[in-house]
């Protein structure tokens, strides 16, 4: 292969191991669930996409034929993230899971008189 190449693989791979590291750290270090979510939704599937494209161009390098699989991953990936992250953080609200910020309060009914 080239060394162009292998260079750009080679730092497609070590900034998905740092972004992944770095979300997994921040889902252990942060202190209540809406930080915590932050971790896997964010850092994390930027470090997995990342490590899935090198996989893509290194299998589509190497073979000569496209690989679509790790593409197909990485796109269910980037859509499905935000989803999951959106609907975990209305089930928590919903919940009144404690916060480091305040809460949104409820609104109240107000008079129209």
């Amino acid at each position: 292969m080239n060394p162009a190449v292998d260079i750009l693989l080679s730092l497609l791979v070590l900034a998905g191991a740092i972004f992944t590291f770095i979300g997994s750290l921040g889902l252990v270090r942060l202190k209540d669930f809406y930080t915590r979510l932050h971790g896997p939704t964010k850092a994390t599937t930027l470090g997995v996409g990342c490590l899935l494209i090198a996989s893509s161009l290194y299998f589509s390098l190497s073979t000569e034929i496209i690989s679509l699989h790790e593409i197909l991953v990485t796109l269910f990936l980037f859509i499905t993230a935000p989803i999951s992250a959106h609907l975990l953080a209305k089930a928590a609200l919903h919940q009144r899971l404690p916060s480091q910020a305040p809460l949104p309060a409820e609104e109240a009914p107000q008079d129209k008189g």
